[in-house]
């Protein structure tokens, strides 16, 4: 292979003039840092409220809750970009619409509010199953107390879900960082467009590439290892282990 390596592209001065390649694989990371965790907020907060909802026995809030699920899961995460990005300002009056394309920042706002929805369906699955992984005796003993259904979800239901469902919310939030590389096909320059942008322009392409393919991997493990720490915190002795409940007292 006649390839001629340079691991110093990264400290010589990129085309723009601003810093060096260094400082856009950083400035590519904080904006996938942003993205993922603005993303992460509002799919947990979604989440939390649909996945509750589908566990409820009102079958009219739940066939909307599983309506919202079924559309959001089951469209490509690609598919639902472009269809944010170019078809949903068309779909609002024209003021609204012209408004939202003008705005500086339209690509990241873009892509908080797709993949927040997309992950919000897959974390509303998750808390459905925390909660129906739980013994029926604990929202009966929640009634038993004198508490309101919203009261006993609150206090008794959804802390001891919280629980069950770390490992799989986990696994979610390691996902949206990935998948927020999906956004460079709407110009948000995040970390695989700054890759992508250092291969273009020193042709460099596999340091490029592999610089951020070891910042995806560091930033996932110190992912894993925090979300490894508050599920020891968390963990009730006796009562949850791996995910499934031992007991019901």
């Amino acid at each position: 292979m006649n390839y001629h390596w340079n691991w110093h592209i990264f400290w010589e001065i990129s085309p723009d003039g601003v810093g060096t390649y260094m400082d856009t694989l950083w400035s590519g990371l904080l904006w996938t840092l942003a993205t993922a965790g603005s993303a992460w907020i509002m799919a947990l907060a979604i989440g939390l409220v649909v996945g509750t909802i589908r566990t409820l026995p009102n079958k009219f809030v739940v066939g909307l809750a599983n309506a919202y699920v079924e559309v959001f899961r089951n469209v490509p995460l690609l598919v639902q970009m472009f269809l944010w990005y170019f078809v949903m300002p068309e779909l609002l009056p024209q003021a609204g619409g012209d408004w939202l394309k003008a705005l500086p920042n339209a690509p990241f706002i873009t892509a908080v509010l797709c993949l927040g929805t997309f992950t919000s369906s897959r974390v509303a699955i998750q808390v459905t199953t925390g909660i129906q992984a739980l013994p029926r005796g604990q929202k009966l003993a929640g009634t038993a107390l004198g508490l309101t259904l919203p009261q006993t979800y609150r206090f008794i239901l959804l802390p001891m879900a919280a629980r069950v469902i770390l490992p799989p919310l986990t696994s979610e939030f390691l996902n949206i960082i990935k998948n927020s590389s999906v956004a460079l096909t709407i110009g948000l320059v995040e970390l695989t467009a700054s890759a992508r942008a250092i291969q273009e322009f020193s042709f460099q392409v596999f340091e490029a590439f592999s610089a951020a393919t070891i910042i995806y991997v560091v930033v996932n493990l110190c992912v894993v290892v925090l979300m490894h720490v508050i599920e020891k915190k968390v963990a009730i002795p006796g009562f949850i282990v791996a995910g499934t409940s031992t007991g019901g007292h």
